[in-house]
């Protein structure tokens, strides 16, 4: 059996290890509780899926594209296709660094596509939908 000096808080304890990996803990003043044997942590997988490819839009002459700023994940689309939108005017959401960024309209218009889905990833860049 081992003996270890653990330090919880600012408290100090006495940890006794046996061989069948079971721990007990002595707090001051000398009280015991048996502590259960750590379980190791899950595996991790064996490769994260590929993000799919950026699909690339098509601009016509007079159109505006709304354009990813960072690298990201959609998650609100506050517009559709065919709704009017002012200048400034929030689109949809990005998270990019645990922050949610609302993407505007660079112009007024009517939204010709969204070209993204609540979920998906994005790249600096990518075209995230198209003012007419």
């Amino acid at each position: 059996m081992r003996k270890f000096k653990v330090n919880v808080n600012g408290t100090t304890y006495t940890v006794e290890v046996s061989e069948e990996s079971v721990l007990t803990v002595s707090a001051p003043p000398a009280a015991t509780t048996p502590v259960a044997a750590p379980t190791p942590p899950p595996a991790a997988p064996a490769s994260p899926a590929a993000a799919p490819a950026a699909v690339q839009v098509e601009v016509s002459a007079g159109e505006t594209p709304v354009s990813a700023p960072m690298p990201g994940k959609i998650t609100k689309i506050l517009k559709q296709a065919g709704d009017q939108v002012a200048k400034g005017e929030c689109i949809l959401t990005l998270e990019a660094m645990k922050m949610q960024n609302e993407i505007g309209a660079p112009v007024a218009g009517i939204i010709k596509s969204v070209n993204v889905n609540k979920g998906d990833g994005v790249k600096p860049g990518q075209t995230l939908a198209v003012i007419a």
